[in-house]
């Protein structure tokens, strides 16, 4: 139900207003005061009353729109939308202002060239056996001093911050088992990278885990000879995916996602470092307790057995 934000009454107040006048005796004068209204609006609600019309607003569309787009141009449009034409070339052909191509493309749902796209069907895939496939990625927040605008408002919480840098956070994910490895670094160099691979490869050892293959994005660490060489020597297939394409690696993407909702801007830290320090028990909690969707709601290290 949509009421208008500048109304005094809702639906049921106005049938109350209403009843009170024609049912239980109330003059118009006493119904609108106990309403909050003018005398004015009760009559028009009256009116309705006894016409036995609905108390909900009615639509603010006028009831003819002599300047509206014709049917015939919108279809020309359309075709020349779906031969990828730009608005404003379908608008110099036609004649016609690029406001009103941009408003009717709007309209069909056809304002975004990938929408005229096909959509794509979903590729989901799962391996068989926990450490075929551990995907990487690193997600790059900022440090603070003082909790910044995202909790403390827009404009507010800003100053305190200036200059404080950058910290990055490496995850690593299990294709089979969701598991989750990460941590926080200083940088993003293919050096620091490397070292991430090592531990990684170490902790999924410890837990069991053998890891066979890594897949990353086409970041500058991930397609340095350095990582290159350590994936090399500790033979583990390197899979970069496509440019352009981050759902290729979308359960590492997921798993930032619901890192980020969880830990990062769960609450109001005091700084970075309170921030740090949540992390380890956040990453026990969604390894041994969290119920994880994708796993019909079992946590991930209950699929290692």
């Amino acid at each position: 139900m949509k009421v208008h934000g500048n109304a005094r009454l809702t639906p049921a107040g106005r049938a109350l207003m209403c009843a009170r006048v024609r049912e239980q005796g109330w003059t118009i004068e006493e119904a609108a005061d106990a309403a909050g209204v003018s005398m004015r609006c009760c009559f028009s609600w009256l009116a309705r009353w006894d016409a036995g019309e609905s108390m909900a607003d009615r639509s603010s569309r006028p009831k003819t729109s002599p300047t509206k787009t014709s049917r015939e141009l919108e279809s020309v449009i359309e075709e020349l939308r779906c031969l990828r034409w730009t608005s404003t070339r379908i608008a110099g052909t036609l004649a016609v202002p690029t406001s009103t191509v941009c408003a009717v493309l709007n309209r069909l749902g056809l304002n975004r060239l990938w929408k005229l796209e096909p959509p794509e069907p979903p590729n989901r895939y799962c391996r068989r056996h926990a450490g075929e496939l551990v995907h990487i990625d690193i997600k790059k927040l900022g440090r603070f001093n003082v909790p910044g605008h995202r909790v403390t408002g827009r404009g507010k919480g800003r100053h305190g911050n200036r200059g404080v840098g950058w910290e990055f956070v490496y995850v690593a994910v299990d294709d089979t088992t969701r598991l989750a490895y990460v941590e926080i670094l200083d940088n993003e160099r293919a050096d620091t990278a490397e070292g991430f691979l090592k531990r990684t490869v170490a902790w999924f050892a410890s837990q069991g885990v053998t890891v066979r293959a890594v897949m990353t994005d086409n970041g500058s660490p991930f397609v340095s000879k350095t990582w290159a060489a350590r994936c090399k020597q500790m033979t583990l297939r390197h899979r970069r995916t496509r440019p352009y394409r981050p759902r290729t690696n979308g359960k590492a993407e997921r798993f930032i996602q619901t890192l980020l909702r969880e830990w990062a801007y769960a609450c109001a830290y005091p700084s970075s470092h309170h921030r740090r320090r949540a992390l380890l028990p956040w990453i026990r909690y969604y390894n041994c307790q969290r119920p994880h969707g994708g796993l019909g709601h079992k946590t991930p290290s209950s699929r290692l057995g």
